[in-house]
């Protein structure tokens, strides 16, 4: 995963993207079975249902302030 994650990095450099940067402690995770990807699946469709509840929502946080 580091040198698939250096080889695209290096890639977006050369394409004149230089703000690319990976997001910090992100997840990796290898699909073992059928089980594992409807989970990873329902998650990707549910979560943007959660994003009004989301510390780092930009909305949610000036509501706070």
């Amino acid at each position: 995963m580091r040198t698939f994650k250096a080889a695209v990095k290096t890639r977006c450099r050369r394409a004149g993207y230089a703000e690319f940067a990976w997001q910090r402690n992100d997840y990796e995770h290898i699909v073992r079975d059928e089980d594992d990807l409807h989970r990873i699946r329902q998650y990707i469709e549910d979560n943007p249902l959660k994003w009004d509840l989301d510390e780092y929502n930009p909305a949610r946080v000036a509501t706070r302030a």
